[in-house]
């Protein structure tokens, strides 16, 4: 409710437009979503107008316990039938359009019978949130468990897209042999990464674009 971090943001949105991530209101969880942090969230809205809002593809939490990690949904009807009421009602709370970021995934479920990209293609329509892209996760999601970027891609309204996001992945090597990336927010964007990023420049033209590197920070030279 006030204090240094305020102060600084305030300063900051002064100078800058603000983009406000989410990472907590578990959109694709069994729970109704918390109230209270819905309206934290409107709160900060108010106070610092942003130009962007967004919020993950992911489930948090039970209503009970607070997980703090981006768990992955199963791409089913019933799922995006919830999905489209939680992001529904998260933007009727805040009175304006947000952004649905695309996950990173490591797994799939059995009973998903729905595509990811057009589980997102779907959400967007029905609940009219926009799409932020995550061209990391992309790259990941479909390395990990199937499919190309261009087909992903093929299937999503890019014109939806609001916001993109660049970051870094590792590699592990599996004990049958397979590799698998993971979003891991600590190293320099790849190659591939960048040319994706190109190619959607080249397609649907500039958009606001945040690089991700949460740690092992390099010299700002490094970044820009």
């Amino acid at each position: 409710d006030g204090g240094l971090l305020h102060f600084q943001l305030g300063r900051l949105h002064a100078l800058l437009p603000l983009s406000i991530h989410g990472v907590g209101l578990s959109l694709g969880g069994a729970a109704p979503l918390n109230t209270r942090h819905l309206q934290q969230l409107k709160r900060l809205c108010e106070h610092y107008p942003p130009a962007l809002v967004s919020e993950h593809l992911a489930w948090a939490g039970d209503g009970q316990q607070f997980l703090a990690d981006l768990l992955p949904v199963a791409y089913t009807s019933a799922t995006l039938e919830r999905t489209v009421d939680h992001v529904a009602q998260l933007q009727d709370v805040l009175g304006r359009r947000v952004l649905i970021e695309n996950p990173a995934t490591y797994i799939t479920f059995s009973d998903s019978h729905l595509r990811e990209a057009d589980f997102l293609a779907e959400l967007s329509a029905r609940s009219g949130c926009g799409l932020l892209l995550d061209l990391n996760n992309l790259l990941i999601s479909c390395h990990n468990n199937g499919g190309t970027a261009a087909h992903y891609l093929h299937s999503l309204p890019l014109e939806d897209v609001g916001e993109l996001h660049l970051a870094g992945h590792s590699q592990h090597e599996l004990s049958n042999g397979r590799t698998v990336l993971i979003d891991d927010h600590g190293s320099a964007v790849s190659d591939q990464t960048w040319l994706l990023y190109q190619h959607l420049h080249d397609t649907i033209g500039a958009r606001p674009t945040i690089i991700e590197w949460d740690h092992d920070v390099p010299a700002w030279e490094v970044l820009m």
